[in-house]
């Protein structure tokens, strides 16, 4: 599959632009909102996938400072389930250069309730605090999943 460079542009976009901001999604849907897709077989569920770069000024964030920080306050704040990706990123700094940064992708499918708002939140300002980070890029959608 090939670049789709929409999404390209809107990831830079979103890099930038959520830079500061405190995770502020959508309200949660009710049964009515739904999307028909869903039915019979899915349920609608809300998806916030955070790009956490790895590039710190003291050096890299290494794997196993990773694995702690994913252990003491992802893991617990979301028992339930979430998804891992690895990743290389790149994004434009306000001088014009090209930053690389390897990055790791969580992805957690939610039930967008107030309570698990607070808590992406948490992890965001948690990573950003720990490992001197400006901003943890995030991103959220509506969805339908079956388990």
């Amino acid at each position: 599959m090939g670049v789709q460079w929409p999404f390209v542009v809107c990831f830079l976009l979103l890099w930038t632009g959520c830079s500061t901001g405190a995770f502020a999604p959508a309200e949660p849907e009710t049964s009515s909102d739904a999307p028909q897709a869903c039915n019979p077989l899915g349920t609608a569920y809300t998806r916030t996938t955070m790009y956490f770069g790895l590039n710190r000024p003291m050096g890299n964030i290494s794997e196993s400072e990773w694995q702690a920080f994913l252990r003491d306050e992802v893991t617990p704040r979301f028992p339930e389930g979430l998804t891992v990706l690895e990743a290389d990123g790149q994004y434009r700094r306000q001088d014009g250069t090209i930053e690389r940064e390897r990055s790791k992708v969580l992805v957690i499918v939610h039930d967008n309730k107030p309570s698990t708002q607070e808590a992406l939140n948490e992890v965001v300002l948690r990573y950003k605090q720990s490992f001197s980070q400006h901003s943890v890029l995030w991103e959220t959608a509506r969805v339908c999943a079956a388990f």
